[in-house]
């Protein structure tokens, strides 16, 4: 079936564009016009009846609160990405999305970009619930005022989203566990490095690590898992030393596990006399993650389809407001293991449909 984003690259016209000249809104040039026309009519082009009514109903605004991104933190930009998508696809009915980023090693931010939201008004709210304690708090000024909202890669049980869309953190930790399991000998052990304190703050990762030692203390070969935890990142040197230190003291430790994807991070800092007999694992498929992988840094990477969790979080709630569609309490992305061999068939910005629904 052609939509209208198809008849808009046949066009080289925005999406808006050909939604124009489809619903006679005018706006557009008559030479435009009749090439839109013309590929509409020679594409056999249907008007859904559906997208027409929403076109003329209540226009409503999506409002997402999610942390921001950089070099070091690249996690957050592949969901940023699907919500454009997700954007792009349903602005013609009559829905805008709007983004608020924050600082996710810093609580205040958060707080500060959520009263900024409430004050446009949204209409729902899609919200990556990185601080535990604080989003128990805010959600509150939501439900007050009757605003339905989802929650975006982080689960948190007790809330009154509609809605959760992303990993099961706790299952995915489990499956790293078995990984680690199979990779080390009896005699080895590995350790979990932490890359943010007070991490019973922080859902996902607090879920992943108790994952992880579920499977370890339950099914493996008496692997012995120790902790080195860092307050952050920034002083890469220290790190470096940290590392490195600790490595030389405790020679058994053959499998490293970094709850988040910061892993790329700490494989950079690791001498390379000690990382030909080291197991790496992280999470998500960032740039920096790849390349690592790529290098053979790092030995297996844990997807989630973050892309995919932006883009579906969004037309979720779309589907919600427009249709009234009650979605799923919990809709899983994968727990997808990427390797070296097979990184080259994992397309993270494009849709996929491999979500589970519970």
């Amino acid at each position: 079936m052609v939509t209208i984003k198809d008849i808009a690259k046949m066009a080289k016209v925005s999406d808006g564009t050909v939604d124009r000249v489809i619903h006679n809104r005018g706006g557009v040039s008559k030479k435009t016009e009749e090439r839109i026309r013309k590929i509409l009519k020679e594409n056999n082009f249907k008007v859904n009846p559906i997208a027409r009514t929403l076109a003329l109903r209540k226009k409503y605004k999506i409002s997402c609160l999610i942390p921001k991104y950089d070099n070091q933190n690249l996690f957050w930009k592949s969901p940023s990405l699907g919500i454009h998508r997700a954007e792009e696809e349903i602005i013609s009915y009559g829905i805008q999305t709007n983004i608020h980023k924050f600082n996710q090693f810093d609580p205040n931010t958060y707080r500060l970009q959520f009263h900024k939201m409430l004050k446009t008004n949204p209409d729902a709210v899609v919200i990556a619930p990185t601080f535990y304690t604080e989003t128990k708090e805010l959600v509150k000024e939501l439900e007050k005022r009757s605003i339905p909202y989802s929650l975006l890669n982080i689960d948190i049980d007790g809330l009154n989203n509609i809605s959760f869309i992303g990993q099961d953190s706790y299952h995915a930790g489990y499956a790293v566990g078995k990984l680690m399991g199979l990779c080390l000998r009896e005699e080895q052990s590995c350790v979990t490095i932490q890359t943010r304190s007070n991490i019973s703050n922080y859902s996902a990762i607090y879920q992943r690590i108790k994952g992880f030692e579920k499977y370890l203390t339950s099914k493996s070969n008496n692997i012995q898992n120790h902790h080195l935890i860092f307050q952050n990142l920034d002083d890469l040197n220290e790190v470096r030393r940290q590392v490195n230190k600790y490595l030389e003291e405790h020679k058994e430790v053959k499998g490293i596990y970094v709850p988040s994807s910061r892993v790329s991070i700490l494989a950079n800092v690791i001498a390379k006399d000690k990382l030909a007999s080291l197991f790496i694992i992280g999470f998500d498929t960032t740039t920096n993650n790849l390349q690592c992988l790529q290098e053979g840094k790092i030995s297996f990477l844990i997807s989630q389809k973050s892309f995919d969790q932006g883009y579906y979080a969004i037309k979720i709630m779309a589907d919600f407001l427009s249709h009234k569609k009650i979605p799923k309490d919990k809709i899983f992305s994968p727990i997808q293991i990427i390797i070296k061999e097979n990184l080259i068939y994992n397309d993270s910005h494009e849709p996929s449909h491999i979500f589970v629904s519970s």
